[in-house]
């Protein structure tokens, strides 16, 4: 796909003549592969870009840049079921952009996985590196499948030939996946033995969030939960607003939201509410994380947990908090619920889980948004570690990576808050001037081949 739609170097203002108009979102053409009704979640990302557009000066000519995807492959997956029958699964790896490094983005296992959905992810992934200044651009994948429904035989061999399906375009120089949803080290283990075997090498750079013993990471379990306390953290001090004893509701209970939940709780904030799949909790006394963890280990649900009450789902938008962590899916945060909030910060840690109109009442309501492409980017920070360190095959201690996250997130919060205040924007705007001005500078240096 073309990186920008000025193929013949004429200026911004100039009216590309002799071609049918295609049809806009705003000012943006829409690829022929969408639906120009219903854009799916890349028309949030597609509106974020155009709310930073007037903020990017010259580097606004190569804007479409930010728009289109680089590369989009869409394979097909079959699979022996355990029952002898033959299923087909359909796989996606999509490669936003690469101007500023290889291509870096988790790989997810869904039921409800859509094209529209991954090339969203992508781009998010390259507006969260250029964010925190890793060398990486965007990149993620997927698969439509309930592996709720599938034995660990059967997802090992989607594995496998998912992998081999998209072996064109990833490496350890090109294209770096990594867990999301529903998938885990395992799956990274299984990526990483197929990619060897048809290479015929071992090749444990080929993605991050391996088991320590197959070249992962120290640190890379907790990362991305780690990195949105320190976010949080950061967020309250400029608040003013005290960590200790402040109050935390948090949506999802899985890698993120546990890890997250857990660290805010031993620097002495209260969990006052959990929500799963399972249901919401609430103790306005507070809850132990570990207490939680175990219980649905237990049980499976969170449901029943002592010293708790069950709420409706659609309560957790009205428990009285200072602090709320979406960390589940995208589109939790809507015009419904966001003026039902109470909490005075948000800290995303899931990917695009506030609409752009809610951002919107949010901010008019006094709201501090910390956003997913910073508050999350703990996990592809020590990604970058783990595969630095596969690279040179020295490995660091788990107090040196927690040391080097938290330094940088620190640091990128900072920096970032410091541009929200220069030109009185929200914090989400001011990740993405920095970020899409990163990208476009490369773009521009870099300029077009041939």
């Amino acid at each position: 796909m073309t990186a920008t739609q000025d193929p013949s170097h004429q200026d911004p203002g100039q009216q590309n003549s002799g071609h049918q108009p295609q049809k806009k979102y705003g000012a943006h053409d829409i690829p022929s592969y969408l639906d120009p009704n219903n854009l799916g979640p890349y028309e949030i990302y597609l509106e974020q870009v155009e709310r930073v557009t007037p903020y990017l000066g010259k580097l606004a000519y190569w804007v479409e840049t930010l728009k289109r995807p680089k590369r989009i492959l869409v394979v097909d997956v079959p699979i022996h079921l355990d029952d002898g029958t033959v299923a087909h699964f359909e796989g996606y790896r999509v490669q936003h952009n690469t101007s500023r490094g290889p291509a870096k983005g988790g790989v997810r296992f869904h039921q409800d996985v859509t094209l529209s959905e991954v090339m969203a992810l992508s781009a998010w992934m390259t507006i969260k590196n250029a964010a925190v200044n890793l060398p990486y651009g965007g990149g993620k994948g997927g698969i439509r499948i309930d592996p709720r429904k599938y034995s660990t035989g059967e997802l090992e061999r989607l594995t496998r030939r998912y992998t081999t399906e998209i072996g064109l375009i990833i490496g350890p120089e090109k294209d770096i996946p990594a867990p999301d949803v529903n998938t885990n080290p395992q799956t990274m283990a299984w990526m990483m033995d197929t990619y060897s075997m048809n290479v015929g090498r071992t090749a444990t750079g080929v993605v991050t969030g391996k088991p320590v013993s197959l070249g992962g990471s120290l640190g890379r379990a907790d990362a991305t939960g780690r990195g949105v306390f320190v976010a949080g953290a950061e967020a309250l001090k400029k608040l003013g607003m005290p960590l200790e004893g402040a109050r935390v509701a948090v949506q999802g209970f899985g890698n993120v939201g546990e890890a997250a939940s857990r660290i805010f709780h031993e620097h002495g904030a209260r969990i006052v509410a959990i929500q799963d799949v399972s249901g919401t909790i609430h103790s306005s006394a507070g809850i132990d994380p570990a207490a939680a963890l175990e219980h649905l280990r237990r049980t499976g649900s969170i449901l029943g947990l002592p010293g708790t009450e069950e709420l409706k789902r659609d309560e957790f938008w009205d428990v009285d908090c200072d602090v709320l962590i979406p960390a589940a899916l995208e589109k939790q945060i809507t015009l419904e619920n966001a003026g039902r909030i109470r909490a005075k910060l948000i800290v995303e840690g899931a990917n695009g889980p506030t609409i752009p109109a809610a951002d919107d009442l949010l901010a008019e309501r006094g709201v501090t948004v910390v956003p997913d492409v910073l508050a999350n980017a703990g996990g592809v920070t020590v990604s970058y570690f783990e595969w630095v360190q596969d690279f040179s095959s020295f490995f660091w201690t788990e107090d040196e990576i927690n040391k080097r996250l938290d330094r940088i997130m620190s640091e990128a919060f900072v920096s970032l808050w410091d541009v929200k205040e220069r030109h009185g924007v929200t914090l989400r705007t001011a990740v993405y001037i920095v970020a899409c001005t990163r990208v476009l500078e490369a773009r521009a240096l870099r300029g077009l081949y041939p």
